[in-house]
């Protein structure tokens, strides 16, 4: 008999997770307290190591099946001043949530997982429970509060395939998707509380007066379905070894969006889960021995990546800092390439 594997949140990781499961024939039960399709504040394009875990888990033929295009090249803004489109070190892959998530959540029960859709879970830690439920919610972080907002828009003129914008107490990434859709998705902060997100999110996406921000969302058609708004970010450093709980994805932590790596450590935090979970179903290990080898597993991979990009979201919001850090990125590389690749 093989122990069940119960997974909490039905987000990329969750689902990745247990797909992974799945195809080694371990009992899994997803909890999702949503549905799907859906969208979700996110970046929606896949770059660094995680387009190879899908390769290795067989997903990436799957997610190619739906609307997707390949982001060749970056550009840098900041106000009314640009940079010219640079080649990305490797194409990313791009692809909207509203399809990504549906088409794991359907690969997941293809395989004979069963999904629990519009519930919660009563149980989130314990043996054999993995937690997946995304960002953990934090009030304020030194005394600033974290807010994401997203939607899709066309008619969206852009120089390069992924565009991000610096703005005051934030910034905005474009991202050219497939069908001639562009994703618009920025991470701001606040003093205070912002109750007012759903009708002022225009103002904030599109950035300044006389930025080219707000040049290019001047006269384009926003797709209002697909505004998603998130609040209570918390983005500092965590280490899975300091948790009880096994956690993967964003619950376990989160990476600053800046990097572009969110989506990639969620397939590759679930990758490095999918071994030692399923020698612990076959009573190879004990829960304790699987956790704590995924949790190993996780700050290995990641440590590195989240101190770069720790350091780089804190200078991002130094005022004086931030003009230097776009010239360096904007007329070297070397600079760029190097900070890409040292967050991924």
């Amino acid at each position: 008999m093989m122990k069940p594997v119960t997974i909490v949140g039905g987000g990329l990781a969750g689902l990745t997770l247990g797909i992974g499961l799945r195809q080694r024939d371990v009992p899994v039960t997803l909890w999702e307290a949503g549905a799907y399709p859906r969208h979700r504040v996110c970046g929606e394009f896949i770059s660094g190591r995680g387009q190879q875990s899908l390769q290795r888990l067989g997903l990436l033929e799957l997610l190619q099946s739906a609307p997707t295009t390949h982001a060749k090249d970056a550009a840098f803004y900041l106000g009314a001043a640009g940079s010219r489109p640079s080649r990305l070190p490797e194409p990313a892959l791009c692809i909207s949530r509203f399809y990504l998530d549906e088409l794991l959540a359907g690969e997941f029960q293809r395989l004979g997982g069963e999904l629990r859709v519009h519930e919660r879970s009563r149980e989130t830690a314990g043996s054999g429970i993995v937690r997946a439920t995304g960002r953990r919610p934090e009030t304020a972080e030194g005394g600033w509060r974290w807010f994401g907002l997203k939607v899709h828009a066309r008619d969206v003129e852009l120089t390069a395939d992924l565009e991000m914008h610096f703005v005051p107490n934030g910034y905005v990434g474009l991202c050219r998707l497939a069908g001639g859709e562009v994703n618009i998705c920025g991470l701001f902060r606040s003093r205070k509380p912002m109750p007012d997100l759903a009708q002022t999110w225009r103002n904030r996406l599109c950035g300044p007066d006389g930025s080219v921000l707000q040049g290019r969302l001047a006269n384009v058609e926003f797709d209002e379905a697909s505004f998603c708004s998130v609040a209570g970010l918390g983005l500092h450093k965590r280490r899975a070894s300091d948790r009880e709980e096994c956690a993967i994805g964003d619950s376990l932590t989160m990476i600053p969006p800046v990097t572009g790596n969110g989506m990639s450590m969620a397939f590759e935090s679930a990758e490095l889960a999918i071994e030692p979970l399923a020698e612990f179903s076959k009573n190879g290990i004990s829960w304790e021995q699987a956790q704590k080898r995924i949790a190993a597993a996780c700050d290995a991979r990641f440590a590195r990546r989240l101190s770069w990009a720790g350091m780089l979201q804190r200078a991002l919001f130094i005022p004086w800092l931030r003009p230097v850090l776009f010239q360096a990125v904007s007329h070297a590389d070397i600079a760029w390439r190097s900070l890409f690749e040292r967050t991924r």
